[in-house]
């Protein structure tokens, strides 16, 4: 189909975009890799009467560590993720879970920004970026704000931005030593989405979990942090049985969605079996 008839605008700059923002109000909508907005645009799904065009605005898609963190612009693409020499070396969850987004023209041409702020539940980010605690910045007309991942995801499809901010960086830590990650996902066969997504990331010392974080996608109205998993595993050795064991509470306190595909209950049982497996590559990558 075609998509009905809009304005578009293509500022060269963050200021220049969040005034017409302002401007245009709830007419307007954002575009930065247009991998999750065209589609439901052709479809009419959506029917904006402007388009605001950010993919041009530079300085938006670096790359760069400060010891710390390592911040991230959010017009940087899935694939620059998937490859970036900075994320592999100090925080190789993201470049993991950028790898299984999609298809190569998607990883392409959607970027990170982009998939936080629609908040899909099925993306699967948002699994990772709870699970490292990151941080993401958002600009708008008073300037810069930072939110944390945990505040970030309100619900199916909305968060905490205001209507006049963008999603300006995204920031992760620099995983310590003794810290292993990993991200394992169900993917649907059509979409490349997450039936399920579990990202893991464990501190592991004298044989045991000091610490777990982790995050779920795909399996209720937004991502989430699997907190009863979290402290299963706290001060147990990271073998099968105690990690099986932990696991089973995956989608405690969840709401878990079906579909055509997939019914609730499959969903809460995929949860499981992926939290397992992330998991234990989790703690098989913990130097």
């Amino acid at each position: 189909m075609i998509p009905a008839a809009f304005e578009y605008f293509a500022p060269q700059s963050v200021s220049e975009a969040i005034g017409l923002l302002e401007k245009h109000g709830d007419d307007a909508k954002l575009l930065a890799g247009g991998h999750s907005l065209l589609p439901i645009m052709k479809l009419r799904l959506a029917q904006p009467k402007v388009i605001v065009d950010i993919g041009r605005i530079g300085g938006l898609d670096g790359i760069k560590a400060d010891g710390q963190k390592i911040a991230i612009g959010a017009l940087a693409t899935h694939d620059a993720i998937e490859h970036s020499a900075v994320l592999k070396a100090q925080c190789p969850l993201l470049p993991e879970t950028a790898a299984v987004i999609g298809d190569m023209q998607v990883r392409n041409r959607g970027t990170i920004g982009g998939s936080m702020a629609h908040a899909d539940p099925a993306a699967d980010y948002p699994a990772a970026i709870l699970a490292l605690d990151a941080e993401v910045v958002a600009t708008g007309p008073r300037g810069a704000r930072t939110i944390p991942a945990g505040q970030f995801f309100v619900e199916m499809l909305t968060t905490a931005l205001k209507p006049n901010e963008i999603v300006t960086e995204v920031r992760v830590p620099v995983l310590a030593r003794g810290t292993g990650a990993a991200y394992a996902k169900h993917p649907h066969p059509a979409s490349g989405y997450a039936v399920v997504g579990v990202a893991a990331v464990v501190a592991v010392s004298g044989g045991k979990c000091q610490r777990a974080a982790i995050g779920i996608t795909g399996v209720a109205g937004k991502a989430y942090r699997a907190t009863a998993v979290e402290q299963a595993l706290v001060g147990k050795p990271l073998d099968e049985a105690s990690v099986a064991n932990a696991a089973a509470h995956a989608a405690d306190g969840a709401d878990p969605q079906g579909d055509l595909y997939a019914s609730g209950q499959f969903r809460a049982h995929l949860a499981t079996v992926y939290t397992k497996r992330a998991v234990l590559q989790a703690a098989s990558r913990a130097k």
